[in-house]
């Protein structure tokens, strides 16, 4: 055999060995994603589990909680109202419209969703941690220790908006939406999976808009959003914002708009904050680089 032929087999080996323990990288990572996604599947079923083992309290206190007069935020409501001479109006006492069951398996599927709905909440921060244990070997040190508390942010960010949505977004929404009447011979009589998804959607849509800060940040880190372009588009911002409150909460008055895009704004200040963080890092470690 020729030194250029046992050259061109000695190549080829190396490259099929090369490719071969590509070929094992990429399936050990979908291996260990696999194990990932198990984990977090198990920690939902746990918590849906529980909702559904506790699920009197879960519906009648929680579910049920945006459409009864005595809801937290309407006695907040009322004792604002009657603290700043707000008149009558500020203070909730009844929400009207009956809310039916139209399907023969309409409860019992109600409540395995909000039981499902509700368990994916709980493992949230959870799976959170999975994503992070999955992502964390392939980052350098640096990066490693500059995203060292991304599941407690994200959790924690999760949950305000969670607790925003549900606590503010939904009551708002459903006295509005139920006392609203374009003619007194239509009776309003929402169905349970009307009610439910509203809810539901209006505290998920809260909780995933509160992560504004965390996708700035990554997005930043690629390069991809930067301060100045934040601050320039500030105004177009504050329009976005408005419009996203007066849709979120279709009330006419403007202290309830207000009141929704409050924490939208200090959201989007947080993340111009985040982004300069992010930016000014970089040029730091620019500047260490070259000077070095």
């Amino acid at each position: 055999m020729s030194k250029e032929r046992k050259k061109d087999l000695v190549k080829s080996i190396k490259e099929k060995g090369k490719s071969l323990e590509a070929e094992m990288s990429f399936f050990d990572h979908l291996e260990e994603l696999r194990w990932h996604l198990i984990r977090s599947a198990i920690a939902v079923i746990i918590c849906t589990i529980i909702c559904f083992i506790y699920y009197d309290f879960l519906f009648d206190t929680i579910i049920m909680g945006p459409h009864k007069p005595d809801f937290w935020t309407y006695r907040m409501m009322c004792k604002i109202g009657q603290h700043f001479n707000m008149g009558p109006g500020f203070c909730i006492t009844n929400i009207p419209g009956k809310i039916i069951n139209t399907e023969m398996a309409g409860q019992f599927t109600l409540q395995i969703n909000s039981a499902v709905m509700t368990g994916v909440v709980m493992g949230f921060p959870y799976l959170l941690w999975e994503v992070w244990r999955f992502v964390k070997p392939a980052l350098k040190d640096q990066e490693r220790k500059s995203a060292s508390g991304f599941v407690f942010y994200a959790s924690m960010l999760f949950i305000l908006g969670i607790l925003f949505g549900y606590f503010i977004v939904s009551p708002l929404s459903v006295n509005f939406l139920s006392n609203y009447s374009i003619s007194s011979a239509i009776e309003n009589t929402i169905t349970i999976d009307s009610y439910l998804s509203s809810v539901a959607t209006l505290t998920l849509s809260s909780g995933l808009v509160f992560e504004l800060p965390i996708i700035i940040y990554i997005l930043s880190r690629l390069e991809i959003m930067t301060p100045s372009f934040m601050r320039s588009k500030r105004r177009y911002a504050a329009i976005i914002i408005l419009i996203i409150a007066a849709v979120v909460t279709p009330t006419p008055d403007i202290p309830t708009m207000l009141t929704v895009s409050f924490p939208l704004f200090l959201l989007y200040e947080v993340s111009i904050g985040v982004s300069a963080r992010v930016h000014k890092k970089k040029l730091k470690t620019e500047k260490e680089f070259f000077t070095n």
